[in-house]
């Protein structure tokens, strides 16, 4: 439990200015909150919290007296309206999801655009983020990444919606129940094909677990050793580059290395894409990179 001189460490020294405060809450380990969060959960007027025995915990923790109050996916837009109605009136409401950032797979960002709308102030308070913890953690490309939430829990709508990311050029991320996931990594290995793959369990908790292996393998394993336990992050390699692709950039690459021996950049550029009858602008983008400019 924090000390009376924590407590008094907590006091905000200039007033916090009214407004919506989204504040970023821990995925497990309760030391991972910020100092400013908590200078910000005191100095509100109240909480609005997606899990209020979360909320709760995390208050009785650090020794917050701050009232709660309850907005989630099933709040109706009389308690929106209500939130909008303390912001009108010029009070600080902080609003945390039940472990993270919130709006981040939560509904929060219909309070967002309101307040936004009304003219009332907002700002955010970063922190703990599941998808970026375990895309971090993966070992995969995280240049960019599509961060898709929960898929369907149905497997043909399932299958559908991996189909329809299944080209995309990024890392995937998604959320998944652990009950579903040996039969979620079927329909990924099905659809997206074997690419490398993490699941990340139990995030920043005691029994923290990143398995890291291709779709095939993870599907194999947890087909046999059953669900986990624990909240569930699945990560997902991009495709890989087709055999056409990569013969295309490599022949790409010798004819550029050829011109650029004899020509100047814009000249090599031209004369490639003229040849090649690729664009230009990409032709010139690996120039640059071939040459290190």
């Amino acid at each position: 439990m924090p000390t009376s001189s924590t407590n008094r460490a907590l006091n905000v020294s200039k007033p916090l200015a009214p407004g919506l405060y989204l504040v970023a809450t821990p995925i497990g380990n309760l030391g991972d909150i910020s100092h400013r969060a908590l200078q910000t959960l005191a100095a509100c007027d109240v909480v609005a919290c997606e899990d209020s025995r979360a909320t709760a915990r995390l208050m009785q923790h650090y020794g917050l007296k701050t009232p709660r109050i309850a907005y989630h996916e099933h709040s109706t837009p009389a308690a929106r309206k209500a939130i909008l109605q303390r912001l009108a009136e010029g009070q600080r409401v902080a609003l945390v999801s039940d472990a993270g950032t919130p709006l981040i797979s939560d509904p929060g960002y219909r309070l967002v655009q309101a307040a936004v709308a009304q003219g009332a102030y907002v700002s955010a308070l970063p922190g703990p983020s599941a998808p970026l913890m375990a895309l971090i953690l993966s070992g995969l490309p995280s240049d960019r990444f599509y961060f898709a939430g929960f898929l369907p829990p149905k497997g043909a709508a399932r299958r559908s919606h991996l189909a329809g990311l299944a080209s995309l050029d990024a890392t995937l991320i998604f959320f998944e129940s652990p009950r579903r996931l040996p039969q979620c990594l079927v329909d990924m290995a099905q659809t997206l094909g074997d690419r490398p793959a993490a699941i990340a369990r139990e995030l920043t908790k005691l029994f923290e677990e990143v398995r890291r292996d291709r779709l095939g393998a993870l599907r194999d394993h947890y087909r046999d050793a059953g669900p986990p336990k624990g909240e569930v992050v699945i990560v997902v390699s991009p495709p890989s580059a087709s055999p056409d692709q990569t013969a295309q950039e490599d022949g790409l690459d010798a004819q550029l290395t050829a011109a650029l021996g004899r020509l100047r950049l814009k000249e090599a550029v031209a004369q490639v894409a003229a040849q090649s009858g690729l664009p230009r602008k990409q032709v010139y983008a690996r120039a640059l990179s071939l040459t290190g400019k």
